[in-house]
């Protein structure tokens, strides 16, 4: 029997994945390495007052790790090489080579969709919502509503310095929990119709304090840069070269406010003067679509580039724009040998 044909899907996969073990092969065996992260042993001590006790204070101390650049490493073994304060953090090592590889794996989406690719988009997602998840109950449930609706018990146990609740922050966080208990109900089949009131009064609010943003933001700040005087005055003159290049934003403004409106006044036929300036209105809508889309492309461009340079900078060690390994005098060089 002969033997079914590889598929080509499989065949570009392993020349990519052996590609890249053979470049980070080759980067481990020559130099100072890859792929390193540094921690800095600080010690922290704090002074703890109980807002449920009053005149109390307990010290509390703690050891915490800061991440450093690689040189501070070698600085701090140049000094003392039986040093104990900078050292190699696994863990921090261990989580970049988890984000190089997630990174990797996100990057594989350019070839084709894969397994390697939806996991970690699965991670990515999941990790954020368990961040946000977290950030919510300590910036939000802890403080606010615990600290509204139990505040003897948060300070005595979570949050010794939380301040004493107002009146109104009390009435607010009842309400508020009144509604995040209709909204929970929406789990419960029987009596799941009664979630539309909350979702109803959230929506309404959000909308109604969204309204008044856009419109300051918006509607009054478009009419306010329209209402600018045309004429600018510069130094030398009224009517000067400098007046009239100072005046010229607020002449374009002008006019391009009068001619979009024209462009959407659906009412005259679109001819004569009136055609010319719906013209002029429809270029003014693409040169701000355009700025738009470049603006989005740029970002999304600039986030690219700072997953490159994370991979050639922190990962491989390939590239050091910022001088985070390179020794800072030639008495360093000198003293150790080499640079990083």
């Amino acid at each position: 029997m002969s033997e079914e044909p590889r598929s080509p899907a499989i065949v570009v996969w392993a020349i990519i994945v052996l590609a890249i073990a053979a470049v980070v092969g080759l980067r481990m065996g020559f130099g100072d390495g890859m792929g390193r992260a540094y921690a800095e042993r600080v010690e922290m001590r704090a002074t703890v007052t109980s807002a449920a006790s009053p005149g109390s204070e307990r010290f509390v101390e703690w050891v915490e790790w800061r991440s450093v650049p690689p040189v501070e490493f070698t600085r701090a073994v140049r000094d003392n090489p039986a040093q104990e304060r900078v050292q190699l953090s696994i863990a921090h090592t261990a989580g970049l080579w988890i984000a190089a590889l997630l990174t990797l794996a996100i990057f594989s989406f350019l070839y084709r969709d894969n397994p390697a690719y939806r996991l970690a988009e699965a991670i990515v997602i999941g990790v954020s919502a368990a961040y946000w998840g977290v950030i919510g109950v300590w910036d939000s449930l802890v403080p606010k509503l615990c600290g509204a609706l139990a505040h003897g018990w948060t300070a005595a146990h979570i949050l010794p310095n939380l301040p004493s609740p107002t009146v109104q922050s009390q009435i607010g966080m009842s309400i508020a929990l009144a509604l995040g208990v209709l909204l929970l109900l929406r789990l419960v089949p029987a009596v799941g119709g009664v979630s539309v009131w909350a979702m109803a009064f959230i929506v309404g609010i959000t909308a109604g304090a969204k309204i008044v943003s856009h419109v300051e933001s918006d509607l009054l700040a478009q009419a306010v840069a329209t209402m600018q005087p045309l004429v600018q005055p510069a130094d030398g003159g009224l009517w000067t070269g400098a007046t009239l290049w100072a005046s010229l934003p607020n002449v374009l403004v002008v006019i391009g406010v009068l001619c979009c409106l024209t462009y959407f006044f659906f009412s005259v036929e679109h001819k004569g003067v009136i055609g010319g300036a719906s013209r002029i209105g429809i270029l003014y809508l693409m040169i701000t679509f355009g700025a738009a889309f470049g603006f989005t492309v740029m970002g999304r461009v600039a986030l690219l580039s700072q997953r490159v340079e994370f991979l050639l900078d922190d990962w491989l060690w390939l590239i050091d724009p910022l001088e985070r390994r390179l020794l800072d005098g030639v008495s360093m060089i000198v003293g150790t040998g080499g640079v990083w």
